[in-house]
């Protein structure tokens, strides 16, 4: 069986997760927050999630545990027939990592830390996520789903790339970025509304409190070894 590796809070691994449920996929969790010798073997480069396939494959980087899925698991597909229509869905997924969430993670450690960041930061990461909230807007129809009719990849991407740039753009800049683009409220009710997303976030919520004590927890770890 499946075993997805990583923890609740973390936006990638739900990616990954809303991917399994989706599909109906049968998977075990096992949960992970790195930073060990034991999960590089899972996960090369250390990063959260990873997934061990069926004939014990070690995957990591959620995009490529995500295209594995599809591809192997041919039920529920997240990606159009059409191959013009697939490549408008990786776009839609690559602006949202790459022009929201990527930006927005900069300020983690200030959200974290609820300390103001140097403003020429700041302006980087609202000129990067400007220049995101337009390009979604004029490739996104919201109609109902983010790419037409059917949910797709794209979907997910964004749902979970928002659950971390939304809260940290409105914590450290004041910045309401969904408000910004067209259509994101009807769609975020809707999504919300899957069942998928619903077991996903009652799970992220009940590991919050776990994660942020493994965050202190390690904190304190650095501070006490300087």
């Amino acid at each position: 069986m499946i075993t997805l590796h990583g923890f609740s809070y973390s936006n990638y691994y739900n990616i990954v997760k809303h991917v399994l449920l989706h599909k109906n996929i049968p998977f075990v969790e096992d949960t992970q927050y790195g930073g060990t010798d034991e999960y590089l073997e899972l996960s090369p480069v250390g990063k959260i999630p990873s997934l061990t396939t069926d004939q014990g494959i070690n995957l990591f980087e959620s995009s490529v545990c995500c295209d594995y899925l599809e591809e192997t698991y041919l039920d529920n597909p997240l990606y159009p027939a059409d191959s013009a229509a697939r490549a408008q869905v990786r776009q839609i997924m690559k602006v949202s990592e790459l022009y929201l969430e990527l930006p927005c993670r900069r300020l983690i450690g200030f959200s974290f830390s609820k300390t103001p960041p140097p403003v020429e930061v700041v302006d980087e990461v609202r000129a990067v996520v400007s220049r995101g909230i337009g390009a979604l807007n004029r490739i996104s129809s919201f109609g109902p789903y983010v790419a037409g009719s059917e949910l797709t990849m794209a979907d997910i991407y964004l749902r979970y790339v928002m659950s971390v740039a939304g809260p940290i753009a409105s914590s450290v800049m004041k910045w309401d970025v969904a408000a910004e683009i067209n259509g994101f409220a009807e769609w975020q009710l809707l999504m919300g509304s899957l069942l998928e997303s619903q077991k996903i976030d009652a799970d992220r919520e009940a590991n919050q409190s776990e994660f942020f004590g493994v965050i202190q927890a390690r904190a304190q770890k650095r501070a006490a070894s300087k």
